[in-house]
């Protein structure tokens, strides 16, 4: 089958390094605050939280806008048959080596704090490993976690699906769209997060976030909707995405703030009363509304920051996978092995975030030098240029786990 190139945009790269970096001092900032996490900090509070939801409506919707970009670029190099195998190779392998090896600590740090009577054998790491890869169930009431498991790693087989879908879909249709459609620059503010804002008042209640690949509609829904935003972006479908991004950047920024300052004081109102339903409802609205102006906002910026190629850029982007497979666990270990020194939080945090930057790097340095497990771990190690792109939109442009709502 023919393929033809889609155009490739400058600020992907850097968006998409900018976006993981994030994941590294918000699961950091998981430790600390009061919502469920696999171990906590004996300082976690509700303090944090605030700052948590700077980024928590709108970081992962924006990973898969972005990965819904780079894999129609994928397509358009290699047609549907290569992007499975691309896609397949990529993110299923990783994800059966990190459900097997690099994701185990988190599962058994969290069986030691919440439920050690539950520990197999003598209690120790090794006997637990053993009985987490033949299966079971560890649970504390009616909170269970099944083993194993795939904690932070539930974005590989998600995207494995979204990617899959799309290229199939994509190629049984025959479909190439030529037209470009042009909306004014407010309706890119609003069209796109009114399925954000109805999902979050219709759906959520009824179907919350579980990470289960099979039981997840919600997560399956918004999630999918932005993938295939993201795909259509590098299409005259939506390429008008950028070019608008870019011109209500202040507008989209302005508006992120003010609705997650809004939030914040029907969070604090209502953290001790149930809401009205229709003060819910509106609440859930602008939840939605927000997971699309901050992931607009990022992308208008990025356009501004990462305007060509850089070797610093093509060096992060190719050891930002690895890392995102890495940190989680690092974070964990890390946060037990300070744990007895008994030091401020804030100072520890600081210190966690550090130190699992460094650790992840110093892995990703060492791990790229070993073939086979280089593959494992999300490192390719094959010549090639960045995925997203370096050159400029089609279109002209100027230089350039949450609360109830």
């Amino acid at each position: 089958m023919s393929t033809t190139q889609s155009p490739r945009l400058a600020f992907l790269d850097g968006l998409r390094v900018s976006a993981f970096a994030l994941l590294i001092p918000y699961h950091v900032g998981m430790y600390y605050v009061s919502w469920d996490w696999h171990v906590k900090s004996p300082a976690a509070s509700d303090a944090l939280q605030p700052i948590m939801q700077l980024s928590s409506p709108w970081r992962l919707g924006l990973l898969f806008l972005i990965a819904g970009a780079a894999c129609q670029g994928l397509f358009a190099r290699r047609g549907a048959l290569g992007t499975l195998k691309d896609r397949s190779l990529r993110l299923l392998a990783p994800l059966v080596f990190g459900m097997a090896v690099i994701v185990t600590p988190q599962a058994y740090f969290e069986v030691l704090t919440k439920v050690p009577a539950q520990l197999p054998g003598d209690g120790g790491y090794i006997d637990f490993w053993l009985a987490y890869l033949q299966g079971g169930k560890y649970c504390r009431g009616s909170d269970c976690m099944q083993v194993p498991t795939w904690n932070h790693l539930w974005f590989l087989p998600y995207l494995w699906l979204y990617a899959s879908m799309g290229a199939v879909a994509v190629a049984c249709l025959r479909w190439r769209p030529s037209m470009a459609v042009v909306l004014p620059a407010w309706a890119w503010l609003l069209l796109p997060a009114l399925p954000l804002a109805l999902l979050r008042v219709f759906v959520f209640p009824h179907h919350p976030s579980t990470h289960n690949l099979v039981h997840d509609l919600y997560n399956h829904l918004q999630y999918g909707w932005l993938f295939a935003l993201g795909w259509a972006s590098r299409t005259p479908l939506a390429a008008g995405l950028w070019p608008a991004a870019l011109r209500l950047r202040w507008v989209t920024l302005g508006a992120f703030l003010a609705g997650w300052a809004a939030l914040m004081v029907f969070e604090g109102r209502y953290a001790q009363a149930s809401p009205p339903e229709g003060v819910l409802a509106a609440a859930r609205t602008l939840r939605g509304a927000l997971g699309w102006w901050g992931i607009i906002a990022a992308c208008g910026w990025a356009q501004r920051v990462f305007t060509r190629e850089s070797p610093q850029l093509r060096r992060a982007a190719a050891a930002v996978f690895c890392l995102y497979i890495l940190h989680q666990s690092v974070i964990v270990l890390l946060s037990q092995w300070l744990k007895p020194l008994g030091l401020p939080w804030g100072l520890e945090a600081v210190l966690l975030i550090v130190l699992t930057f460094v650790a992840c790097a110093a892995a990703y340095l060492l791990l790229r030098r070993v073939p086979g497990l280089a593959l494992l771990v999300g490192i390719q190690r094959r010549p090639h240029g960045p995925q997203a792109g370096i050159m400029r939109p089609a279109s002209p442009t100027p230089a350039s786990r949450s609360s109830a709502a």
